[in-house]
């Protein structure tokens, strides 16, 4: 990890408070940039969310998808969690402490908004950061890049219906049209795109090049994601001033469904008894988010004043230490995950 994703929740702030000031400053380069619309979507921050996504997926290598039987347990593990437990305990997460609990805190108009938020961030797996989040935890590269390639590949057509689903549930209108929209333009066309540019070095025997390219594109994705939420804190920044709790409040259903899912994956894994080595990176790929995309999908469906738009980012701001303090859990109790009865110590990997 670099400097610059370790302190990524420290960037965050400060974009918290340039974009609260610009707002203030400003306001007339904010409105129009909220107004540069075509069909519903933000040209702006179209441009600044594929900055953001197609850097990291030149990464995903979906030849891996091949081997995903060499860690069954494991990849079993992790879609359950992601996909038939994370957006659903999000979702109750969310109408339990959002809609109930702390709703004398919170603008009563914005309720649903913030519901619809943390629905949005909890329905898409990580992408990029769990590679790093996996080789702090000595983790299987090779589960690890096939459950992230697994994970991509189902997000393309579940992503919608279970957005979808959860927001009806929550008596949340559904867009559907700018819904698929979102799709296509934050997930498949960047997939595409990221695969047709892996492909093009890969296949012509450039790896080192493809190699370093990803490496000088890295911080472009970050920095694209930072100019992102000046935009969102520019338009957010007097709701923010007039009630500062709102990130605190946000923020607690978030840390709860990471820990929760983290813990309950890791758990799992024991009771299967998959290797430590496949354990860690499924309790990091199961517990961590795709704010990239649940930034844009906010924004897109509930535009930049909206309060999923906030519930999405207070996920980016908490992102980065909530999950070293899930790396630094699953190493200091390895000796106790290898006491389970029917758990492997063999660390070994297979070449891809």
């Amino acid at each position: 990890m670099s400097n610059f994703e370790r302190y990524l929740t420290v960037w965050v702030f400060l974009c918290i408070i340039v974009g609260i000031a610009l707002g203030h400053l400003m306001p007339g380069i904010f409105h129009a940039v909220g107004a540069a619309e075509i069909a519903k979507v933000n040209i702006p921050v179209a441009i600044l969310i594929w900055l953001m996504i197609i850097p990291m997926l030149p990464k995903i290598d979906f030849g891996s998808l091949s081997k995903v039987g060499r860690y069954w347990r494991g990849i079993g593990v992790t879609l359950f969690i992601n996909w038939a437990v994370k957006p659903f305990s999000m979702a109750l997460l969310g109408w339990l402490f959002i809609g109930w609990l702390f709703r004398p805190f919170l603008p009563a108009t914005q309720i649903d908004s913030y519901i619809a938020g943390l629905i949005i961030l909890a329905a898409a797996p990580c992408t990029a950061m769990v590679f790093v989040w996996s080789n702090l935890t000595k983790g299987e590269p090779h589960f690890t890049l096939s459950q992230v390639a697994l994970n991509d590949a189902i997000m393309i057509v579940a992503f919608a219906p279970i957005v979808g689903l959860l927001l009806g549930l929550s008596a949340i209108t559904v867009p559907w049209d700018t819904l698929m929209i979102s799709v296509a333009l934050y997930i498949l066309i960047p997939v595409a795109i990221a695969q047709i540019l892996r492909r093009s070095f890969l296949s012509s025997g450039r790896t080192a090049v493809f190699e370093t390219l990803m490496a000088k594109l890295q911080p472009l994705s970050l920095v694209a994601l930072l100019a992102t939420l000046v935009l969102l804190f520019g338009f957010q920044g007097e709701q923010i001033i007039a009630q500062p709790t709102i990130i605190a409040l946000l923020a607690v259903p978030i840390l709860i469904q990471v820990y929760f899912n983290s813990g309950l994956a890791y758990i799992l894994n024991r009771i299967s008894g998959e290797q430590h080595c496949v354990a860690g990176p499924s309790a990091l790929i199961g517990a961590s988010n795709f704010f990239e995309l649940a930034v844009a999908a906010a924004i897109s469906l509930f535009g930049f004043q909206s309060g999923a738009a906030l519930a999405t980012v207070v996920g980016v701001l908490i992102e980065v230490p909530v999950m070293l303090s899930v790396v630094w859990i699953v190493n200091h109790s390895k000796a106790w995950y290898e006491r389970g009865p029917s758990v492997s110590r063999n660390t070994s990997t297979e070449e891809p």
